[in-house]
């Protein structure tokens, strides 16, 4: 939040009412919550946290592992060769896990 150090200052009488009116208005926003919908947006419906998906299905095409790329032995996230840290006794540790 931006300050402005050139505006003239308040008393403390008057900070305290402020405030006070701030904490008002913030308690009433708390307890009115509003979903905002852009009306631009292309999707059906608003998701909401926690909503159920079982029924739904993903499309992913996967592809095999290739021929410059390896499995880290800690995280076992394939990565290309560039990001090796380390290999000892046949296993290839990634950068992160180094």
């Amino acid at each position: 939040m931006a300050t402005d150090y050139d505006a003239p200052r308040k008393t403390d009488e008057e900070s305290a009412e402020d405030s006070l009116e701030e904490l008002k208005a913030q308690r009433a926003e708390a307890t009115n919550p509003q979903v905002e919908v852009d009306e631009n947006d292309v999707s059906d419906t608003v998701e909401l946290p926690g909503a159920d998906l079982s029924d739904e299905s993903l499309t992913v095409r996967v592809l095999p592992k290739q021929a410059d790329e390896f499995t880290c032995s800690k995280c076992f996230l394939v990565m290309h060769r560039s990001r090796i840290a380390k290999e000892t006794k046949g296993k290839a540790i990634c950068l992160e896990c180094a």
